[in-house]
């Protein structure tokens, strides 16, 4: 049983799925525990960050030429909206 629990928050994790909802479909109380428990399985983010910045960046160059991204022939999308509390939000 141990190991079917383990390969359904490995699945998730890497998945994307939060901590918190992996913890509610665990039956943990506490999200903590189950970060404590499975943290290790949490894929490498370096990635996603690069990518994350790399978007942000490149939507405000967009924003600072006046034209959509489309209309510079690329076709990266869109970052989602900043926290308004971020430093680097519009």
């Amino acid at each position: 049983m141990h190991a079917l629990r383990y390969a359904y928050a490995s699945v998730l994790l890497d998945a994307g799925e939060s901590i918190k909802a992996l913890s509610e479909y665990l039956g943990h109380s506490d999200p903590g525990f189950t970060l404590r428990t499975y943290t290790h399985l949490l894929p490498s983010s370096e990635t996603r960050t690069r990518k994350a910045i790399d978007d942000a960046f490149t939507e405000a160059e967009a924003e600072d030429d006046g034209e959509p991204p489309a209309a510079q022939g690329t076709s990266v999308p869109l970052a989602k909206p900043m926290c308004p509390q971020c430093a680097l939000a519009a």
